[in-house]
């Protein structure tokens, strides 16, 4: 594609005539520049059913979603209940340790079994509540139905068992089965029965947080918040911190903007890091639970900041972490589930309670006040004279990555991008002449597939 035949000068993107053109490389042009000429994503991204509905399918339903967290379903008869893609699912642990996950519907006339808020199962069993057909933790298909205390005569149940009827066999009729891993203290789910392993989205994830030992950390608190803004919205704010001194006034005085440095390797995510952490202010901060004690150097004194693609900020700090699942609700609208979580060994403190509450005030505070910025982008996005903006590239790199992963899913590509050619880069720093972007695209190049 050749610069001066791209729209960038005047930030115009096409208009969409009908559904179809969302799934075409042509579409996403001024986009796919690299990032020193690029146009933000059609606004039509944020606010069309027609996108939100092919978004759906081809981002949700074909990658790896946080469901919950992994202490969550520690044991078996624990369950958590999640929607991807318009699907309900169950996750859970069986019997035998293993992590399960099935669709949220009985084999029998297709039932939903479990409701949304659900946390544990009764006798470690499945059971519709509509003919009381019922499955074991494993999936398993157990009977159709069972009677335990039913008033059912116990000489008539018989009448209602299908262990006679012809070309039927129970071993057929399992939960229908939802691919499942975990990594650190999230569980994820994927509705791709052909899913490549969890790993390939990660990147090189593990690897970077492998100090922090987050597979035993637990729940501390948890809040919900329903933002009138689209999930992609929320994500793009968590990415720069250009906005930072006018939103934040808190945050900025105990995370500055000039610490902040990309930290971005293969994978589908986005990240940065804040080195060093200040001490809190009057109106609190990231500090106050003490430290895990096995961390060192740069991770001792380090917030580390990722938006997992596509919906997920992962903010871990060297006492806690705070997470952001962003789940769509419809063109425009999103549902937030915050949680706080740590280590028990950062619990083990005389002042941990009073410590967790300044916390827990200090990120409501600091997400409150990114809801009502991404809200008032949502009213301006959402007006058909906007056709986008240019990127300002010195701080919104991560975004463009972002927008192209989108664009990738929407227009049938699959693959992960690699890493910064530099690591730590600060997020305010010119880019070089004909650098690389973390898109993998010289300056000057193509994106497109």
């Amino acid at each position: 594609m050749r610069l001066d035949r791209l729209d960038t000068r005047t930030g115009v993107n096409p208009r969409i005539s009908s559904p179809e053109e969302y799934t075409r490389e042509e579409t996403y042009r001024n986009t796919r520049a690299p990032v020193d000429f690029a146009v933000t994503l059609l606004p039509e991204a944020y606010s069309d059913p027609d996108f939100h509905s092919i978004e759906r399918e081809r981002v949700f339903a074909g990658s790896w979603i946080v469901a919950g967290c992994a202490s969550e379903v520690r044991d078996p008869g624990q369950v958590l209940v999640t929607e991807v893609a318009g699907r309900s699912v169950i996750v859970t642990r069986d019997r035998e340790g293993e992590l399960r996950a099935f669709h949220n519907v009985c084999r029998h006339r297709a039932a939903k079994l479990l409701d949304d808020d659900c946390r544990s199962v009764r006798n470690n069993r499945i059971r519709c509540p509509y003919h009381s057909w019922t499955y074991d933790l494993a999936g398993k298909c157990l009977g159709t139905p069972l009677f335990e205390g039913s008033d059912i005569p116990e000489d008539q149940q018989g009448v209602f068992d299908m262990g006679g009827v012809r070309g039927f066999d129970k071993a057929d009729y399992g939960l229908m089965p939802v691919s499942v891993d975990t990594w650190g203290f999230l569980v994820f789910v994927n509705l791709d029965p052909e899913a490549a392993p969890l790993t390939g989205q990660l990147g090189d994830l593990p690897e970077r947080f492998s100090g922090y030992r987050l597979d035993e950390w637990e729940i501390l608190r948890e809040r919900g918040y329903e933002p009138k803004a689209d999930y992609k919205l929320i994500g793009e704010n968590f990415m720069e911190y250009y906005h930072l001194p006018w939103v934040h006034p808190e945050l900025v005085k105990v995370s500055r903007i000039e610490d902040h440095y990309r930290s971005q390797g293969p994978g589908m995510y986005m990240g940065f890091r804040t080195t060093p952490i200040l001490q809190n202010t009057g109106a609190g901060g990231f500090l106050g639970l003490p430290p895990l004690s096995t961390l060192s150097g740069e991770d001792a004194v380090s917030g580390r900041f990722v938006w997992l693609f596509p919906n997920v900020a992962i903010n871990i700090l060297p006492s806690h972490a705070f997470i952001i699942v962003a789940n769509p609700e419809g063109p425009g609208r999103s549902a937030e589930r915050t949680v706080l979580l740590a280590h028990p060994e950062c619990m083990d403190h005389p002042d941990a309670e009073d410590e967790i509450e300044q916390l827990v005030t200090f990120w409501d505070l600091v997400n409150v006040q990114d809801i009502e910025i991404v809200e008032r982008v949502q009213e301006g996005i959402s007006n058909p004279t906007y056709r986008g903006g240019r990127m300002c590239y010195r701080f919104e790199e991560p975004l463009h990555r972002f927008q192209n992963m989108i664009i990738d899913r929407m227009v049938g590509i699959d693959r992960v991008p690699p890493g910064d050619d530099e690591e730590g880069t600060q997020m305010f720093a010119r880019h070089s002449s004909g650098s690389t972007d973390s898109t993998g695209v010289q300056g000057g190049g193509r994106i497109g597939g």
